[in-house]
């Protein structure tokens, strides 16, 4: 009995564990930068943040006012200690107790926070704060211990690409040996927590700043040509992988062959100076398109093929007050008005349409759009919200006494401000997304005095035609719920044989 016992153990056990593998799965963030004087409040970045289903925001700081509006929404935040900390958390452990009390412990739970991040590329400080990184860092992970959150909360640090010395060949890829003082310890540190080596990645500069040497296409994940790593036979058809396995080789060579990479900034602006000819709306939304499909694909790179790589796209705003060039306030997916500066497709699922009048897709035959019956109360208020303010939707009709307000119910409601943004913006499919609450229909749901507009009768302007990004659950949450259901079946069994 004893040896079936130890058995059903072992391979209960073994199930677990493979079962949580399979639940593991890379996703995409967003950058919630706010460096500008111009953007929403916190409360509507977070309303905008759900309604497209995004459930992973880094921040760069503790802000209190950021962390209150993420409260119960189930989106996942980063936060971070700016470098300007580091020599106050570095020098005294009350001091980091005192941090961890003041700008977490007051918001969490309710306010999923996963990631603390100690400092952000200070090896491009012009102050030498690098050597501060690891005490700071421990301070906190000691900090995080003493109220048992250690292990909820992974704390970590980010840093540019010119940590490296070299990285091509990617195998190639080695540490610049100037920042050894501080990057063994703290790779020590990552190893010992099982916390990831955060990289900010941008083959968009590569291309600006090297524009014979490196391809447009390779940078924008279209390269029809391979590039071969001489060393290894493994072939790179875009930049991001080239530079994600240099950080994996430059940390072998290191002998740490267990820390994970994550990309805590990526993406591409969509607007520069003249000399910046590649910063365009067109490009913005191939890379970053490319990006998603090749992240949430769980693709990996050619060193580390089907590796876990979990991402995050610079930025959710374009920001007014970064200093340099005219780029560097052109990253957001967003204008402050929460108007999209382009489409963008978080599923993954194929190309979405700018839609401008040049570059519509419209449907052929008359669609209208509707609220989906399967869609929720909170994210049809959400989407609601958003069509009759920031989507410029005329929702008069739907006031109190006029044609229609009657049903008063959410879903027709919601129907006649999704119908009337979906014909203004071309009726194109992505007009119609609504995070995943709208659905396009083929008969009019037009009735009594009520009448939706329709294709051919459209009040569009053209510096309104901006449609909502298409989303749905991700495919991380699709496998977490299977791998536990099938979990609790495998479990039940083996508590029946046990039994018996």
């Amino acid at each position: 009995m004893a040896t079936g016992f130890s058995f059903n153990l072992v391979f209960s056990t073994s199930l677990f564990l493979l079962l949580l593998d399979c639940c593991n799965g890379s996703f995409i963030g967003i950058c919630y930068g706010r460096n500008a004087d111009d953007l929403p409040t916190p409360d509507k970045v977070a309303q905008l943040v759900q309604l497209h289903k995004m459930k992973y925001v880094r921040i760069y700081d503790s802000n209190a006012q950021v962390l209150k509006a993420f409260a119960k929404t189930g989106v996942e935040l980063m936060i971070g200690v700016p470098n300007s900390d580091l020599l106050s958390l570095s020098q005294y452990q009350s001091n980091a107790d005192n941090w961890l009390k003041n700008s977490v412990l007051p918001y969490y739970p309710a306010t999923k926070i996963t990631y603390i991040t100690v400092g952000a590329e200070v090896t491009e400080s012009s102050y030498n704060t690098s050597s501060l990184v690891v005490p700071a860092m421990t301070n906190v992970l000691t900090a995080l211990k003493k109220l048992g959150l250690h292990k909820k909360i992974k704390v970590s640090s980010t840093h540019s690409l010119g940590v490296l010395s070299r990285s091509f060949p990617p195998s190639a890829g080695a540490f610049n040996s100037s920042h050894a003082h501080f990057l063994k310890p703290m790779l020590e540190f990552l190893a010992e927590n099982q916390s990831p080596f955060m990289i900010d990645i941008y083959p968009y500069y590569a291309y600006r700043d090297s524009p014979n040497k490196v391809s447009l296409d390779y940078a924008l994940f279209q390269a029809s040509s391979e590039v071969i790593d001489p060393n290894t036979g493994l072939l790179y058809t875009n930049m991001f992988d080239a530079q994600i396995d240099a950080i994996y080789y430059a940390l072998m060579a290191l002998n740490f062959r267990t820390i994970k990479v994550m990309v805590t900034e990526t993406g591409w602006p969509s607007k520069g100076s003249p000399k910046e000819k590649a910063a365009t709306p067109d490009n913005a939304q191939t890379y970053n398109t490319n990006l998603i499909r090749h992240v949430i694909n769980n693709t990996g790179t050619p060193a580390k093929p089907g590796q876990e790589l979990d991402v995050y796209i610079f930025s959710l705003f374009n920001e007014n007050r970064k200093p340099g060039l005219e780029s560097e306030r052109n990253w957001g997916l967003f204008y402050p008005d929460q108007t999209s500066v382009y489409n963008l497709d978080f599923t993954g699922r194929g190309g979405v349409d700018m839609t401008t009048a040049a570059n519509v897709t419209r449907s052929n035959r008359t669609s209208w759009c509707i609220a989906s019956s399967k869609a929720k109360e909170i994210d049809l208020q959400n989407a609601l919200d958003w069509a009759c303010g920031p989507g410029n939707v005329d929702c008069t009709a739907i006031q109190p006494s006029q044609p229609c307000f009657e049903p008063d119910n959410l879903a027709s409601h919601a129907s006649f401000a999704f119908n009337s943004y979906y014909q203004q913006n071309g009726a194109s499919d992505v007009a119609c997304s609504f995070g995943g609450t709208g659905v396009k229909v083929d008969k009019d749901p037009s009735y009594d005095n009520c009448i939706y507009m329709r294709d051919g009768n459209n009040k569009t302007s053209g510096g309104n035609a901006r449609a909502m990004s298409s989303t749905s659950s991700s495919q991380r949450e699709g496998r977490y719920s299977i791998s536990i259901y099938l979990l609790v079946t495998c479990l039940f069994i083996i508590l029946n044989i046990q039994q018996s």
